[in-house]
C-alpha cells in the first residue's frame, strides 16, 4: 500500500513543484461568493487559501453575500430589489448588508483561526487583517432608478494593502466602501475584488462561484453539454460579451465574465472562473496544468520560442526521463549547454512542456531534428506538430531542403507527417561517423517546401 502510495505521490509531487516555484511571491486576489459559504464551502476553502499563503503566495480574500442578505432581508420582511445587475439598498438593505457582512467576517476569521491536530490547518498561522481599505462613491439615479446606499469603488488603498500582504498578512475585505464624509456604501463582490486586482496589478483574478465556467459552444444538439473552455482568449471572451450586454444574473455568462475582461484589459494576466461545487478547486486550478475552471488571458499562455541559457534545467529537466527509458539517446550535459540555442522549446506559463534542437548540415542542405520531447503532461495537444513546423520553420530560414530525424520507438508518428524512410547511407557523412549502429535507429526524412 506504502509502495503504491509512493509510486503515485512522488511523481505528482514533482509535477506541481514548478508551479509552487512560479507562484511564489505572487499576489492573488480571491473572490468567494456567497453562495459558496451558504453551500457549507468555507472549511475546505479556507484550509486550501492557508496552504496556498504557505506557499507563498500573497492573497487578498473578498467575500460576497448575496445569500445571506436576502435572508436576513426575509427574515424582516423585506424583499430584496435589483435592478442593472444591482441590488437597490434602502435603508433596511444597508442594515441587513451591515450584519451579514459582520457575521461572515466573523466566521472567515473563526476559521483561518482552526489549528487541530491531524488537519490541514495544523500547525498553520495565518493572519487576516480586515480594514477600510475602499474608498466609495454612490451608484446614484440610473434610468430613473434610485440605487440609494449601493455604490461603487472609488479609490483602493493600495500602499496600505500591500504594506498589509508585505508583512505575511492575508487581508480580508467585504464588499463595503465608505465616502470620505463617513457614508457606507454596499459594493459587489465582484466589482471590488476587480478594482482591487487592477490597483494591486495583481498576477491572478479569481472568483469562485456557482457556474463551472465558461462554454464559449453551442449545447451538443444530443443535449449533452460542451466542455467548458480552461483557457479563453481576451478576444474570444469580448465577442462573447457582445452577445450577452448586459448580463444580471451570476448565472449568466458575462456576469462574471465582464469583471474577468475587464482586469485582463487593465493589465491582471490571468483571471478565473471557478466552480466550488469541485473540492479542492483553488488547488486544482493553481498548480495542475489544464486547471479546472476557465482562465481569460490576454495572450496565449502557450510560447514557442527558440531556447536560451536560462531554459536549460527546464530542457534537462524535461528530456531526462525519455533518456532514461532509451526513447531518446542520452547526450553529455555540457553538449546541451554549448548548443541551448539550436533548441525550440514550448513555454506554458513559466514551464518547459516541449522542445527539439535543429543541427544543420548546411554542405548537405539537410538537418537533423533531435531530442524532440513533449511532456507526459501535455500530450495529445498537438505540441509535437507545433515543435516540427518551428523546426521545420527554422531549416527553412537556413535554406535547407530537408529535415531528419534518428528514432526507435516513433517512426509512425514521423511517417504520419509527411517523413520517409531513408537508409543510413543517405546521411552526410559526418553524421553517419557518429551513427550508434548498437541502437539500430531508422533514419526518417521530410522534404522542405521552400516556395
Amino acid at each position: 500500500m506504502s509502495t503504491v502510495f509512493n509510486f503515485t505521490f512522488v511523481p505528482w509531487f514533482r509535477s506541481v513543484a514548478p508551479y509552487i516555484h512560479m507562484h511564489r511571491g505572487k499576489t492573488f486576489v480571491v473572490a468567494i461568493s456567497g453562495e459558496a459559504i451558504e453551500a457549507g464551502k468555507l472549511p475546505s476553502l479556507v484550509q486550501d487559501l492557508a496552504m496556498i499563503q504557505s506557499m507563498g503566495v500573497k492573497i487578498v480574500l473578498v467575500h460576497g453575500f448575496r445569500p445571506q442578505v436576502n435572508e436576513q432581508l426575509a427574515a424582516k420582511g423585506h424583499t430584496p430589489q435589483y435592478s442593472h445587475g444591482m441590488r437597490i439598498t434602502d435603508s433596511v438593505a444597508l442594515d441587513c448588508a451591515q450584519e451579514a457582512a459582520g457575521q461572515l467576517r466573523y466566521e472567515i476569521e473563526a476559521a483561518f483561526s482552526q489549528g487541530l491536530p491531524n488537519t490541514p490547518m495544523a500547525g498553520a498561522t495565518v493572519r487576516v487583517i480586515s480594514g477600510n481599505f475602499i474608498t466609495a462613491k454612490p451608484v446614484g439615479i440610473l434610468d430613473g432608478v434610485d440605487f440609494q446606499n449601493s455604490g461603487l469603488v472609488r479609490k483602493v488603498d493600495v500602499p496600505g494593502l500591500s504594506k498589509i500582504l508585505n508583512l505575511g498578512a492575508m487581508v480580508l475585505l467585504s464588499p463595503f466602501g465608505f465616502s470620505p464624509t463617513g457614508e457606507a456604501f454596499n459594493l459587489t463582490m465582484e466589482e471590488v475584488a476587480t478594482s482591487v486586482a487592477i490597483a494591486l496589478q495583481a498576477d491572478k483574478l479569481i472568483f469562485v462561484t456557482e457556474v463551472p465556467g465558461i462554454r464559449s459552444r453551442p449545447q451538443d444538439p444530443a443535449g449533452e453539454d460542451n466542455p467548458i473552455d480552461t483557457e479563453l482568449p481576451l478576444a474570444e471572451a469580448e465577442r462573447l460579451l457582445a452577445k450577452e450586454p448586459s448580463p444580471t444574473q451570476p448565472t449568466d455568462t458575462g456576469f462574471y465574465l465582464q469583471h474577468c475582461v475587464k482586469a485582463c484589459k487593465a493589465g491582471v494576466e490571468r483571471s478565473h472562473i471557478l466552480p466550488f461545487a469541485v473540492d479542492g478547486v483553488l488547488l486544482l486550478e493553481i498548480y495542475v496544468h489544464d486547471g479546472i475552471g476557465t482562465m481569460v488571458v490576454d495572450e496565449r499562455l502557450e510560447s514557442l520560442r527558440e531556447a536560451n541559457s536560462d531554459d536549460l534545467g527546464g530542457v534537462l529537466q524535461l528530456i531526462e526521463p525519455f533518456e532514461q527509458d532509451g526513447t531518446l539517446v542520452r547526450r553529455e550535459r555540457t553538449e546541451i549547454e554549448r548548443d541551448i540555442g539550436n533548441y525550440s522549446v514550448i513555454d506554458h506559463d513559466g514551464v518547459i512542456f516541449g522542445c527539439a534542437a535543429l543541427y544543420a548540415y548546411p554542405e548537405n542542405r539537410t538537418g537533423e531534428m533531435a531530442a524532440l520531447t513533449v511532456s507526459p503532461h501535455s500530450q495529445g495537444q498537438g505540441d509535437g506538430e507545433k515543435i516540427l513546423r518551428r523546426i521545420e520553420q527554422r531549416a527553412k530560414a537556413q535554406d535547407l531542403d530537408s529535415i531528419f530525424v534518428l528514432t526507435t520507438r516513433t517512426m509512425h508518428w514521423f511517417l504520419k507527417r509527411g517523413f520517409v524512410q531513408v537508409p543510413i547511407e543517405w546521411l552526410p557523412e559526418a553524421r553517419q561517423r557518429k551513427y550508434n549502429v548498437d541502437r539500430r535507429s531508422v533514419v526518417l526524412v521530410k522534404k522542405l517546401n521552400t516556395n
